[in-house]
Order: C-alpha cells, then sequence, then structure tokens
C-alpha cells in the first residue's frame, strides 16, 4: 500500500485495489492519483492484492480497477469501476453527498475495518 499514515481516520477513504502485473491498472494510477488534490483531505490508497494479500483476504478481486469508497467509517462503495476518471469524480462526489448511506456488504465492511486497523 503506498500512502503515508495519518494519525485519525480520513472523512473520505478510497482505495483503489489492484495488481502490477495488470496494464489497466497501471494506465488508471495517474488518473486515480490525481483525484487526491480535488478531494483533500481525504486519503487515497493503492492496494495490490498480491503484495497485501493477508489485508485484502478472504475477499476476491477478479476485475480491476476494483475501488473501496468509505466514508465516516463505513463502506459506500465496493466494487469494479471503468477506469475513467470523471466516473470515479462522480462516485465520490455522490458519497460525499448528506443522503449517501453505507452498502450492505458484509465482506467490504469488513474489509473497512482490517484497512483502518492497518493505516493506525
Amino acid at each position: 500500500m503506498t500512502s503515508a499514515i495519518s494519525p485519525s481516520p480520513p472523512s473520505l477513504l478510497v482505495a483503489c485495489l489492484c495488481a502490477q502485473w495488470c496494464g489497466t491498472c497501471r494506465d488508471y494510477r495517474p488518473l486515480f492519483d490525481q483525484l487526491q488534490a480535488e478531494f483533500a483531505p481525504a486519503r487515497f490508497v493503492w492496494i495490490d492484492i498480491e503484495d497485501e494479500a493477508d489485508l485484502v483476504d478472504p475477499v476476491e478481486v477478479d476485475n480491476f480497477p476494483t475501488l473501496l469508497v468509505v466514508a465516516g467509517g463505513q463502506a459506500r462503495f465496493f466494487g469494479t469501476l471503468t477506469p475513467h476518471i470523471d466516473t470515479l469524480r462522480r462516485i465520490l462526489q455522490t458519497q460525499l453527498s448528506a443522503d449517501a448511506s453505507p452498502i450492505a456488504d458484509d465482506q467490504a465492511q469488513a474489509l473497512v475495518q482490517r484497512l483502518m486497523r492497518h493505516m493506525k
């Protein structure tokens, strides 16, 4: 995982689950990193599912890029996303709205908890 450790959980966390060998992921990385400036003080993390297998397991990531968006400590979006910056931008804007709610996905919520512990 590549990012600096923060002392407290961010209000918005955006994690991209990818693999080093994935060409789509490599192409998407600069766009993903570019959005961090637009959504400060959100925290963006890049998680290589092979290098961070202990963190990601038992979640099966079959398609790339897979995004996890966390707001208020709860998963708000978890799924494969087309690698377009505008799509991610719209998802983040939607999740920052007051009426956004957590998703009902136990594996995603468990991944959020593991990720938050890992970031401490």
